[in-house]
Formats: structure tokens, sequence, C-alpha cells
């Protein structure tokens, strides 16, 4: 008995192992994934990102022989003050000498721009009543948001200067008014009998528990479409071509699929296992070592109950939607119509993802999450993200996975039938008489 589901479970691996449909497909993936980690690195390098942004402003003559704050002379030489002081400045401003008039100084800008000296240029039009003059920034880009912002931040310092200046305040002041407020975060557990993850989490453990949610989140959700498509298609490609018929004179039909959603477990592991490994080493490369350095994320804030949790879900979930597939893929003769009869089982995957991923990560305590994740198609993905960047009362946990074990045994149950009975049938898709019809005479 367990030599026939051993069986199935190592040819599935080995047959899939040796095709080099997966092997290439497994390389295209992780030369896919070390692109995307790189993709800014690469960006930055032809682009010139990291690089001081040349911009262009014409210092006029009557703008030296005011004595108000707020003159562009003055404002550009505090924004080059404010560029200078920042370890890679992101803003270099280049002054040209005025042309007289006002259209001779834009024509002279337009030339340094066309002839790539500047990106763009600054011009200020005088405030009223000695206020901060407004400011436009020209260039030839239609959405300049990073020259802008930066310029919108620098800016909004030299106006506070210029305050700070006319307050009459002395310097220890003014550095104390501007000195940056620090504010730490810990999760704690307000409800008695909460805490099932533990309590009194720093930002870094929290930004690692959050970056845990995302990666199971994904990877549950890979693990899903690549393993369900490929339990699917073997099964009915068996089928199609008449193996399943010598399949099931060796193997009892309840073993074959077992041992097939298993041995597809194996290797969607393997896959995964091939894409975190890829993932570490492009993440531990010095340039994307740095970054995470910043958002202190280290692999040694890992919780390991909520790594626990993370895994049972994990598991109870492929199992619950690989029998599906499975069930599914039984009933089809012909590879062309599997792609309709298996979008039921996707569209309800993607939904569990979607309520997650743009519902959940933002607002772990909405009713829309807790109600998912007590619905065993969506809890899966919903009961990660509570777990992770909330706190639910450990009997919601353990409720949660007993509603999915109890599912998984139906659904099995179910599958196996359908299974055993429509392997061997043939021709048109069967109707949900005849296959009810055909269940009731085979016995798991």
């Amino acid at each position: 008995m367990n030599n026939g589901f051993a069986t199935v479970v190592g040819f599935t691996v080995k047959n899939k192992l040796r095709g080099k449909a997966f092997l290439i497909t497994t390389i295209i993936i992780a030369v896919i994934i070390s692109i995307g980690i790189n993709l800014p690195y690469i960006i930055s390098q032809f682009s010139g990102e990291g690089k001081a942004t040349s911009i262009g402003y014409v210092d006029k003559t009557q703008d030296k022989t005011r004595s108000d704050f707020y003159t562009g002379s003055r404002i550009v030489g505090l924004l080059n003050q404010y560029y200078k002081a920042q370890e890679k400045p992101e803003i270099e401003i280049q002054s040209f000498a005025d042309a007289g008039t006002a259209d001779a100084n834009e024509k002279e800008l337009k030339q340094a721009v066309a002839d790539g000296t500047i990106k763009g240029y600054i011009e200020f039009a005088e405030g009223t009543n000695g206020s901060f003059p407004s400011v436009t920034y020209k260039s030839e880009a239609l959405m300049d948001v990073k020259t802008s912002q930066s310029l919108q931040t620098a800016l909004l310092w030299v106006k506070q200067q210029g305050v700070l200046q006319d307050s009459g305040l002395s310097q220890a002041q003014k550095d104390l008014l501007l000195a940056p407020i620090q504010l730490d975060t810990v999760q704690i557990s307000a409800t008695e009998g909460a805490g099932s993850i533990g309590s009194g989490k720093t930002e870094g453990e929290q930004g690692m528990d959050m970056a845990l949610v995302y990666v199971i989140i994904f990877m549950l959700f890979m693990a899903i479409m690549i393993s369900g498509q490929m339990i699917a298609s073997e099964i009915t490609a068996e089928k199609s071509s008449r193996v399943m018929e010598i399949l099931i004179t060796s193997v009892s039909p309840l073993k074959a699929m077992f041992g097939k959603i298993t041995g597809m477990f194996l290797i969607v592991l393997t896959q995964l296992a091939v894409y975190v490994i890829v993932i570490v080493v492009n993440m531990t490369m010095p340039h994307n070592a740095s970054k995470l350095s910043e958002f202190d994320i280290k692999l040694s804030n890992i919780d390991p109950v909520l790594l626990c949790y993370a895994i049972l879900f994990f598991l109870t979930g492929y199992f619950l939607f690989s029998t599906m597939f499975a069930a599914v893929g039984s009933i089809v003769s012909r590879t062309e119509d599997l792609g309709q009869a298996v979008m039921p089982i996707t569209m309800l995957s993607l939904a569990g993802f979607y309520i997650c991923m743009f519902g959940g990560l933002s607002n772990p305590n909405s009713m829309l999450i807790k109600v998912s994740s007590f619905i065993p198609f969506f809890s899966p993905y919903a009961m990660v993200v509570r777990l992770g960047l909330s706190d639910p009362p450990i009997w919601q946990v353990w409720l949660s996975v007993a509603i999915l074990i109890i599912t998984i045994s139906f659904t099995g149950w179910l599958s196996a039938k359908i299974y055993r009975t429509g392997v061997l049938m043939y021709g048109k898709k069967p109707s949900m008489k005849e296959l009810r019809k055909a269940m009731k005479a085979y016995k798991i």
C-alpha cells in the first residue's frame, strides 16, 4: 500500500525534474527575480541616479541691492547650503548671469537645457509685503516629481530659516526647535488571551514580521497557482493519453491522487527553495545589503512562533486547493478545456490574495480580514496577515486551523470520490447527475 503511494510520488518528482520545460521555466523565473531585485541599481547606473541634478537660476542684478531676506540670490544661497549639507546632494544649482531682460534670460536657460548643461531651471516671483516668493520649476520632463519634491522640502527649510532669523531666538533655541523628534513604536497585547505571537516587539521586529507576511502570502499564492495547474494538467494529460488506465491497474486511484499531490508539493518546494536562494543571494549583494540595513531588516528578528504558524497555514492552504485542482483535472478529458474548468478555483485563490494585499496589509484589524480568517478558502492568507500585523486571540487562530482541517478532510474525501470516478469517464465532461450517480457506485 505504502509502496504504491511512494512509487507515484517518486515517479511524479523524477518525471518533472527531468523535464526540460521545468528546468527552463525555473531558470527563467530565477533570472527574472534577479533582474527585478537589482533593477533599481541597474537603472541608477545607466540613468545617472545618485548624482546631483543640475538646475539653473538667473542671478538678477537687482536682487543684490535688496536688503530683505526673501530675495532670489539669498534663497539660492540657502538652497546650496541645504544641499551641500547632504551626504549625497540631490540638486546642484548653477547660477547664470543676468542677460538684462526676462526673454533673454529665458532663452539662455532653455539653451542650457537643450545643451544638457542643466535639467531645468527655477524662477522666483516677488512676494507681497515681504512674504515668501512663489517659485516655478521648469523642465522638459512631463512630471519631474523627484526634483520638485526635493525643491519643495528645501524651500520649506529656507522659509523656516527666514522666520527664525526674525524671531529673536538664540542659536541654541533654534537648534532645539529644529531638532527631530524620535518616536519608537512597540507592539503590545491589550486583551487577555491574546498575544499569540508575543508582544513588546521593536520596530525592527515588526518590520521583519511584515516582510515574512509578504513572503508567505506570495509563496502560498505561487505554490497554489503553479502546483494547481500542474496537478490538473498532469491528470488530464494522463487521462487523455490513456496512461491513467495503466496507472490505476497497479495503484489505487486514491493513492494515485494523493501521491501526485505530494509529488507536486515536493516539486513546488524545490522551485520555491531555488527562488528563495536566488533572492537571498541577490539581497546580500553590497548595493542591496546597504538598503536593507537602512530599514533594520535582520534575519535574527524573525519570530519563530510566527514562522511556525505561517508554515502551518501554508501547508493547509496548499493541500486544500491542490485536492480541488486534482478533482477538477480528473473530470476533464481534454487539456483544451482545463483552463475554463479550473477558473473557479483560481478565482478563489486570487480573491484571498487580493483581499490581503489590498485590504489586510493596510488594515489587518478590519472586519473583512477578521471574517476572511475563518473562511477556509481565504484563511491561509488572512490569518497569516492578522498574526503578523496584529495580535488576534489564540482561540481564534486555532479555530481557524480547525475549520481548515475539517474543510481539507471533507474536500479530500469528496475529491477522492470525484477522482475515483472521473479518471475513467471519457468523452464530454460529465454532468453533475452522471458524476453523482457514478460516485455512489464506488467506495473509497
